[in-house]
């Protein structure tokens, strides 16, 4: 006779029995979906209790943030002091104070020294404290440093060149959100780059700072036969607004033209040496490209003033030199098509001037420099032309120009079988432009009657006639730190003296026309 089975067997046996994987994940999906529907039901509560109280007067009696272990108390106070109610003129509802907690919850985010997200506590001060009121608040920010030293290296790519780097950020130095930079390189065209900066906020506000720095770097400017070197240091404030952001520097350079190959030409040849130039610019751009490497809606704006060597400025190189450029995207639809069609049409502008001034003790403006003036042509500004391959010539060498204008338009088709939300696709483009350098200048010293006619006559000379313009077709890949293009050109309109790039050309950058 068998002996009666132990019912605990049973249990083990179950226990040591893989469970079936469809099982599982139906388990898992139902957890899942049953912690979903509380938190739903949680944050609907929560938003019903808000909207029925939320013209209850209330006052914000003390803040305290928790975990900022290494950021100064007097740092904290002038971000956080606003938002008592002390210091207010009558008390918050109880929307407004949510309202404003939140916002000085973001603004503590735009520091960049502390994790995501930061905990947000709301509560009642404690009855005991005879200084309280039955309206108190007190709020509650719990944060996670980020790590004050953060060491990087690796590849860079970028308008026609790549780099190898080293990257040293220190964070947060003296606990108010300062922070020190150290960057060194070395790549293709820019031979070596070495760059520090001191960073720090001004009066606790992130959206307004204040940066020093210094720099020295050699870049080979194969288009020119020559190599330039810089050795300077430059100090800026930065702001934003609701238009947009704005950046004011003041930086002294030193700078050498050397290493003439040994086909340069005359003109390359005359403008080596040394030079040193001292300016004031004015930066401002505005985003709003739902993205910036690839849009299909939105635009951008950006317009750079730059003032060297006019009066106190000194230095040896005096011009006004002003820039602005220009990108607006739209979807296109499709008739009879629902939802986005993932087409989309983009257009570029950019222009540019060049003004020579005097300097101080010297008769009338003298012409401008080679490694002041603006070049135009390559991959990832006017494609179908070779780098620097518009403009004044003087044999194989570009001498850039004073004036400038470019334009393109693209339009970008998703791939077939690559699907809409993937970073690549199709285009047709056709863009073009021109580049003069000011007209009737035959010395290095004219006075500034004759500039002005240069000027005015070179602007002119601009509209005359068709632009220098090339169309092709290719393939975009907007990857996370740069934009690839592979594309067939054509050009259609060519100039005397500019070279044009018929074929295959492969551009990678972040700032395309």
């Amino acid at each position: 006779m068998a002996s009666p089975r132990d019912p605990g067997d049973d249990i083990f046996e179950l226990l040591k029995r893989k469970a079936d994987p469809k099982v599982k994940e139906e388990r898992e999906r139902a957890v899942t979906e049953r912690l979903q529907a509380q938190y739903e039901k949680a944050q609907r509560r929560l938003a019903e209790v808000i909207d029925s109280n939320s013209t209850l007067p209330v006052t914000i009696s003390s803040v305290k943030v928790l975990g900022a272990k290494h950021t100064r108390k007097g740092f904290l106070e002038c971000i956080f002091n606003p938002l008592l109610s002390a210091n207010q003129d009558r008390p918050y509802t109880l929307a407004e104070a949510l309202r404003e907690v939140q916002i000085s919850a973001n603004k503590l985010q735009r520091f960049d020294i502390f994790h995501e997200p930061i905990s947000l506590y709301l509560d009642r001060p404690s009855p005991t404290d005879p200084s309280t009121t039955p309206t108190d608040l007190a709020v509650f920010f719990t944060v996670r440093e980020k790590s004050r030293i953060l060491l990087k290296t690796g590849t860079d790519l970028g308008n026609t060149e790549g780099s190898a780097y080293g990257n040293l950020l220190w964070r947060n130095i003296f606990g108010g959100a300062e922070s020190l930079n150290l960057n060194a390189s070395l790549g293709t065209r820019t031979r070596s780059a070495y760059y520090v900066s001191f960073e720090t906020p001004v009066q606790s506000n992130p959206d307004f700072k204040w940066e020093i720095g210094g720099l020295a770097s050699s870049t080979h400017k194969g288009w020119a036969s020559h190599e330039e070197v810089l050795k300077g240091v430059a100090a800026k404030l930065r702001w934003s607004d609701r238009l947009g952001t704005h950046e004011l520097g003041l930086s002294g350079v030193w700078r050498q033209i050397t290493g003439l190959a040994l086909g340069a030409s005359p003109t390359v040849r005359h403008s080596a040496g040394d030079s040193t130039k001292n300016s004031i610019t004015h930066t401002y751009f505005r985003e709003r490209r739902n993205n910036p490497l690839l849009p299909s809606q939105g635009y951008f704006l950006k317009a750079t003033n730059e003032i060297a060597g006019w009066g106190p400025l000194k230095g040896d190189t005096a011009f006004w030199k002003s820039e602005v450029e220009s990108q607006a995207a739209v979807p296109i639809p499709i008739p009879g098509l629902k939802g986005d069609s993932s087409i989309s049409l983009t257009t570029g502008f950019r222009a540019g001037l060049l003004y020579p001034l005097a300097l101080i003790g010297d008769t009338g403006p003298q012409a401008s420099r080679i490694n002041d003036r603006f070049q135009l042509g390559g991959p990832t500004d006017v494609r179908g032309f070779r780098l620097s391959g518009l403009g004044p010539r003087d044999g194989s060498d570009a001498l850039g120009g004073d004036v400038y204008a470019a334009g393109s338009a693209n339009l970008f088709f998703p791939l077939p079988r690559i699907g809409a939300d993937k970073p690549l696709r199709l285009q047709a483009f056709i863009n073009g432009g021109r580049l003069l350098a000011l007209k009737n200048l035959g010395s290095d010293n004219v006075d500034s009657q004759a500039i002005q006619k240069s000027v005015s006559s070179t602007i002119t000379e601009l509209r005359n006639g068709w632009p220098s313009l090339a169309a092709g077709v290719g393939i975009v890949y907007a990857h996370q730190v740069a934009r690839f293009e592979l594309n067939f050109s054509l050009p259609l309109v060519l100039r005397r003296g500019e070279e044009g790039r018929k074929g295959l050309s492969l551009g990678v950058g972040i700032n395309f026309l």
